[in-house]
């Protein structure tokens, strides 16, 4: 019986060893930090042997085959103790789409992921498909293989997912777009990070399809150096194609081989120029799909917004509070201000990965009128804006920048989260940080 160690004991490591051992592995799981109540009971429940708060190893340098959690760099000790034995290190995704005939729509890239996926998910669920969710999202994909079934997956792939993909194959193949992120786990080199993005697209065929946006420097400037078989459906706000989206007089064309499907962008649920290209890349999956036009209109104009992701919390003396927790990069921090026609005090900050701040000058000149900094060292945003924001303060806690943020705010301004940096300097994960801030938003 082949040996199959799982590291890491959250979602994707708990699902990969449920479907090892559905699949008669000798499963072990290992992890370094203590696993949550939930997950434990889990493992005790398939019978799977476990450790938390080390690693012993003897009991993991004995596999064939090692199962690493994306949390977990390629750098950790342990790793590279697996990798010095010879023994081959995968991924849950890679894991997992051994076991899995369905169908698979795999979205990744910099910003607009999630909502790209939930997009096409309650597109798929209200075209009647028999569809499962999952990846970067959701219940973890290998757990879904083990204990379901869905005749095709909508799966969002993080780059840390994608490290260690091999064999792995998407039918659709999504880059919603590419910009400095993570460069913290790829050597602070962003050539390193877009490989690994472009992973996504590997092994396709004739048959498949890749989306991508054409007006996305990066994603184009790296299209010459990878060999991608699959029909290539670009969704752009530039230019018009023959095959792909566009815009075009207030709406979006969608072509897709003979098929096409008008939408008035103000039909769209989703506002903004970052959503109208993740409902563009939504419709061109769901359209590759053979989805009915009528769906995909009425789906795209009754989409509700992603959690943590610009997100209307509450208005308070006038004053909207936004949600925006989801946005970890200068980019998707870029997006979020771009979009605003308010005043904004902006509550930035967190862990920062390797960041640029410099592409924000112009949109915190134009829209800031002060900063809150959530974070344990906020040197670096002082910095990055002291000359052009006269308001600079720092919190370190949720509950305080929202306390600070509505002293500085007077009816007609927005107070945005959009940290722009990682949550886990002061929070457990991005979503951690978006519920406390909501909760304190609510206390005012």
């Amino acid at each position: 019986m082949s040996r199959i160690v799982v590291l890491g004991g959250g979602e994707s490591g708990t699902g990969s060893a449920i479907l090892a051992k559905t699949e008669g592995f000798d499963v072990f799981l290992s992890d370094m930090g203590k696993i949550a109540q939930k997950y434990i009971d889990l493992l005790k429940k398939w019978d799977i042997p476990f450790e938390e708060g080390h690693h012993t190893e003897e009991l993991i340098l004995n596999a064939d085959e090692v199962i690493k959690s994306p949390g977990i760099p390629l750098t950790a000790p342990m790793i590279r103790k697996i990798q010095e034995k010879g023994i081959r290190i995968i991924s849950e995704i890679e894991f997992a789409g051994r076991y899995d005939q369905a169908k698979k729509i795999c979205i990744t890239g910099s910003n607009g992921k999630t909502t790209t996926t939930s997009l096409i998910y309650y597109l798929l669920k209200n075209a009647g498909l028999n569809v499962g969710l999952g990846g970067n999202i959701g219940q973890s994909y290998a757990y879904q293989v083990a204990t379901e079934h869905h005749d095709i997956y909508v799966l969002e792939l993080s780059s840390f997912q994608l490290d260690n993909v091999y064999d792995f194959k998407a039918d659709i193949a999504i880059i919603t777009n590419l910009s400095p992120d993570h460069l913290d786990r790829y050597d602070y080199n962003m050539e390193n990070y877009v490989k690994a993005k472009f992973r996504i697209t590997r092994n396709m065929n004739d048959d498949d399809c890749f989306i991508f946006c054409s007006d996305d420097d990066i994603t184009i400037s790296h299209l010459d150096k990878i060999l991608i078989k699959a029909k290539k459906l670009p969704f752009t706000q530039k230019t018009e194609v023959e095959q792909g989206a566009y815009l075009k007089d207030d709406k979006i064309i969608v072509k897709c081989d003979k098929g096409e499907c008008d939408i008035f962008v103000d039909q769209l649920a989703l506002g903004g120029k970052h959503n109208l290209y993740n409902s563009m890349a939504a419709a061109l999956a769901a359209k590759a799909m053979d989805v009915d036009n009528e769906v995909i209109k009425e789906s795209l104009s009754s989409f509700k917004a992603v959690e943590h992701r610009l997100e209307n919390v509450l208005s308070v003396g006038g004053v909207l509070y936004i949600n925006d927790s989801k946005a970890t990069n200068v980019d998707a921090a870029w997006y979020a201000l771009e979009c605003q026609k308010r005043p904004v005090v902006w509550i930035v900050g967190g862990k920062d990965k390797g960041n640029d701040y410099s592409a924000l000058n112009e949109l915190v000149k134009e829209k800031v009128k002060a900063i809150v900094c959530l974070g344990v060292d906020n040197d670096k945003i002082h910095n990055a804006f002291k000359a052009f924001v006269p308001e600079i303060q720092d919190a370190g806690s949720a509950e305080e920048a929202v306390r600070k943020a509505s002293a500085l705010a007077v009816e007609g301004d927005v107070v945005l989260l959009s940290p722009c940096c990682a949550s886990f300097d002061l929070f457990k994960s991005y979503e951690d940080r978006g519920t406390q801030f909501k909760e304190a938003v609510r206390k005012l």
